[in-house]
């Protein structure tokens, strides 16, 4: 089997963490193309996408659409759409994708990827994202800490050693520190622990990371909602790829103490969020298997309240 050309890379999906990966990946020689909204396509059309990185600002030429035949010739494609529309947009690029394309689901929640595999015949791969991005701006993507991903196979479906170590290889040769892990499932928990510790409480404190770390009730809240998830994926059979995920919960915020969550950023542009997946399906899961989730339960609902709100500001 002929190896995967990476060269031309198509963006599904370009909010924060598409943006600042595709400028990464255009920096060190790629063909990017962005799929994103009009307001994105207008502003890179005019001077293409600005990255702020590192106290640096640099304005990087790549296409943008909002077309999601934009696909048709990369050989990777990065599927960053939020949750809820990956199987719309699965549906949308179908039809366009290369026979030979790999598409990395960069994506939050542990039930994307098989939610995007139903919809394309593609190899996809599961990635977990590690970064702190903000569109600052249309076509502005700030990048606030780290930058690096996870990403691995499991279930019957491999897509095979050779194409995981050249994309992981690829992918680190752009500045884009990339780990291979023998248990991405386990890898895709333990990020669901900290959306489902960090995001809600970020959306509702209307606070970065170091601000909320410095409050004990604020940790100890946190702290209980990770101790609702370990019991969950206990229940379920899932080793969670951490030795011991409360603490490691707790010093997450401190690499990143000016991140701010994607759902306090949702909801600061009056958009729905992923919470659904994330809360809510802890949530969901739980009641299934008859475990209580009160903590998770809480975030969840206080969230979809807010998404119902029209007064929500934007993060100063």
């Amino acid at each position: 089997m002929t190896a995967p050309s990476f060269e031309n890379i198509a963006v599904m999906g370009a909010g924060a963490v598409g943006c600042y990966f595709g400028a990464m990946l255009a920096r060190a020689g790629a063909n990017v193309r962005l799929i994103g909204r009009s307001s994105l396509v207008d502003a890179v059309a005019r001077g293409g996408l600005r990255l702020e990185r590192n106290g640096l600002a640099n304005n990087i030429s790549m296409s943008a659409t909002i077309d999601p035949a934009g696909v048709a010739s990369a050989g990777l494609v990065l599927f960053s759409v939020k949750s809820p529309d990956t199987e719309t947009a699965a549906r949308a690029i179908a039809p366009h994708l290369a026979p030979g394309a790999v598409v990395l689901s960069l994506q939050n929640g542990v039930d994307n990827f098989e939610r995007l595999r139903a919809h394309i015949a593609n190899t996809v791969i599961p990635a977990v994202v590690y970064v702190a991005a903000e569109i600052a701006a249309p076509g502005v993507v700030r990048h606030n800490g780290r930058g690096d991903l996870v990403i691995g196979e499991f279930g019957p479906h491999q897509a095979g050693d050779a194409v995981i170590a050249n994309l992981a290889a690829y992918l680190t040769g752009a500045s884009i520190p990339t780990r291979i892990s023998d248990n991405i499932e386990g890898e895709l928990w333990w990020k669901l622990t900290l959306n489902c510790a960090y995001n809600a409480v970020s959306a509702l404190g209307h606070s970065r990371y170091g601000s909320m770390m410095e409050m004990p009730q604020v940790r100890q809240v946190m702290a209980e909602a990770v101790r609702e998830i370990i019991a969950l994926a206990n229940a379920k059979g899932v080793r969670i790829a951490m030795l011991d995920p409360v603490e490691a919960t707790l010093r997450f915020g401190d690499a990143m103490p000016e991140a701010v969550s994607s759902t306090a950023q949702d909801l600061g542009r009056g958009r729905m969020t992923e919470i659904d997946h994330l809360n809510g399906y802890v949530v969901r899961e739980c009641d299934a298997q008859g475990l209580q989730a009160p903590v998770n339960r809480t975030l969840h609902a206080l969230v979809k309240l807010l998404e119902q709100s029209t007064t929500f500001s934007s993060l100063a």
